[in-house]
């Protein structure tokens, strides 16, 4: 891999304000939805999204068979489960324009993805936690996937630090980080450096992140759900979005999205997307499996 990369987040001045508009919102922050478009294709079970341009791209796992239970203490429990893992291609009016399977066979379960300014960068797993994971970079013009790295533990989303040349991946449940250094050329540093010294525990417990965008200056948003079951009631499914400081791997600010679909799913229990806008900020959702909608909210910073 000898191609250079550009940088565009380290030189967008506009990402440190997105970060400070973040930070304005709160428990009482007005969500107002401005659209929600079906997604014209099978979408199976979402997990990252990223913009490049005009286009969307979406990672999802299709599961032709669930894998056998999982415990933590007998770790050979049976079939990994089948699968498919997709990345797609979409515009904003939910029309699939690309798409290319993912993985290698019990290896099927995309994560969240992030974008360096060049390249996508997709994780893909077993669907079972403390497993293993294939970290794919992505053309997004030419949708040509290029293995770089393994894993030995299950990578369920990543962050790249366009700023810093460096990835970070969360592993199932988010409860870990891992950080890799990488040279300009997207080769990893230290390549032989255990896992184990590269864990980073996560402070946060509220929410587990399912899909996490880097924003510059060493500060990412990473959105997540966490799933609360009451005795004798239904489940209560718990939204939110942290601003996560990397130089520390810490949430530096953390918001709840109190915003549902009319089945009752909080809106960040898939993938995320956030934009800057001049009097505000906008946030994509796509909460749904199979049959989706993107769901488009606006938040007026300014007043």
């Amino acid at each position: 891999m000898s191609e250079q990369r550009t940088s565009t987040h380290a030189r967008d001045p506009r990402q440190n304000s997105l970060a400070e508009k973040f930070k304005t919102l709160s428990r009482g922050t007005e969500w107002q939805q401005v659209s929600q478009q079906q997604v014209k294709f099978d979408t199976y079970h979402p997990q990252g999204m990223s913009k490049v341009g005009d286009q969307l791209f979406l990672s999802s796992v299709e599961i032709l068979e669930l894998p056998g239970r999982y415990t933590e203490r007998d770790d050979d429990n049976g079939s990994p489960g089948r699968g498919v893992g997709h990345l797609f291609k979409m515009d904003e009016k939910g029309q699939l324009l690309d798409e290319i399977e993912l993985g290698k066979e019990a290896i099927y379960h995309p994560g969240g993805i992030d974008y360096d300014g060049n390249y996508l960068w997709v994780p893909v797993a077993e669907y079972r936690p403390d497993s293993r994971s294939i970290i794919y970079r992505v053309d997004p013009k030419s949708m040509e996937a290029t293995p770089v790295f393994r894993v030995a533990d299950h990578i369920g989303g990543l962050i790249y630090n366009a700023d810093r040349d460096s990835l970070y991946g969360v592993n199932w449940g988010s409860r870990t980080f891992y950080q890799w250094q990488l040279t300009s050329n997207g080769t990893i540093i230290d390549q032989n450096k255990p896992l184990a010294d590269r864990a980073i525990q996560n402070p946060e417990h509220y929410v587990d992140y399912q899909d996490c965008q880097y924003i510059g200056d060493d500060l990412a948003l990473c959105s997540g759900v966490a799933v609360y079951q009451p005795p004798n009631a239904s489940d209560l499914q718990l939204g939110g979005i942290d601003l996560v400081n990397l130089r520390s791997v810490t949430p530096e600010y953390q918001v709840p999205v109190p915003e549902w679909t009319d089945d009752g799913m909080v809106m960040t229990r898939n993938p995320f997307l956030a934009e800057e806008r001049s009097d505000g900020l906008r946030f994509y959702f796509l909460p749904e499996d199979n049959t989706s909608h993107l769901f488009t909210y606006d938040i007026n910073t300014s007043q």
